[in-house]
């Protein structure tokens, strides 16, 4: 088994709330939704060769704009440094976590090959310079943790999902630690994000979740048919570089620093 292959158990049927039937009226608003969605993915596409004239902070909201466009609100706590190397690790449920991750700091995001294909968001990642892995050969590992340092070196953010898989957000994976032994090689910090998703009345959604045989179309499709959908997204405090004596005790860190209580006190409500 690679380490880079998912181990989830969670399925569409089993862990993912069943929508209730789609009023007549909710279609028109949920093809909007997407349409939003698509033209705001092809703008990227357009403007990734004048993205190292583009602010930072315009990058984030464009993020933001994703998901508001998708019908989902945004809840941040906490920041993340503006520069500098910087591994962010967050646990993963959805496809959209990464507009999600790249809203707390614009990153190279490490990516299965397979998303390198997806229609649009593919090529959006590959233009804007996503770092892909071949999950299953495990004789790339060496030279893709090293393509990773390299970056984080040159003073770029690495945003990874270490858990290797999507989780539904009811329960969620051990982190791996493979990409790790990047941060440990550059010397730089490392940064948990906890990410989840809820309605509106506060109880915990996995509408959102994108796990097992469920398709890129059916997980949009809910998403947009689902009102009152809010994205939770918790910075937690940054792990100094070499917070730990090998790969392992640091993901086992990252993975306690994700999972423990908000540390935060501000709240930004994103639309």
């Amino acid at each position: 088994m690679s380490v880079w292959l998912p181990t989830a158990p969670c399925t569409p049927r089993a862990c993912v709330e069943a929508s209730a039937t789609v009023r007549a009226r909710a279609v028109p608003r949920a093809v909007l939704r997407l349409g939003a969605v698509l033209l705001l993915l092809l703008a990227g596409i357009a403007l990734t060769p004048f993205a190292a004239r583009i602010p930072l902070s315009l990058i984030r909201r464009w993020c933001r704009w994703i998901v508001r466009a998708a019908g989902v609100r945004v809840r941040i706590t906490g920041a993340a440094a503006p520069t500098g190397g910087l591994l962010l690790v967050a646990n993963h449920i959805s496809w959209l976590d990464i507009p999600l991750l790249a809203a707390v700091r614009p990153a190279r995001m490490l990516a299965k090959t397979e998303v390198r294909h997806w229609p649009v968001a593919g090529a959006l990642a590959a233009r804007g310079g996503t770092l892909f892995i071949d999950r299953d050969r495990l004789r790339a590992l060496p030279d893709t943790v090293a393509r990773i340092a390299g970056a984080l070196r040159e003073g770029a953010a690495v945003a990874a999902f270490p858990e290797g898989s999507t989780w539904c957000g009811r329960a969620q994976g051990t982190f791996r630690g493979a990409v790790f032994q990047a941060a440990l090689d550059a010397g730089v910090p490392v940064q948990p994000v906890r990410l989840g998703y809820r309605l509106s009345g506060g109880t915990p959604s996995t509408v959102p979740a994108y796990v097992g045989d469920d398709t890129l179309l059916a997980s949009l499709w809910r998403v947009a048919t689902t009102r009152g959908l809010i994205a939770e997204v918790e910075v937690r405090d940054p792990i100094a570089p070499g917070g730990g004596p090998d790969r392992r005790a640091l993901a086992r860190a990252a993975q306690q620093q994700e999972t423990a209580a908000p540390a935060w006190t501000h709240t930004v409500l994103v639309a």
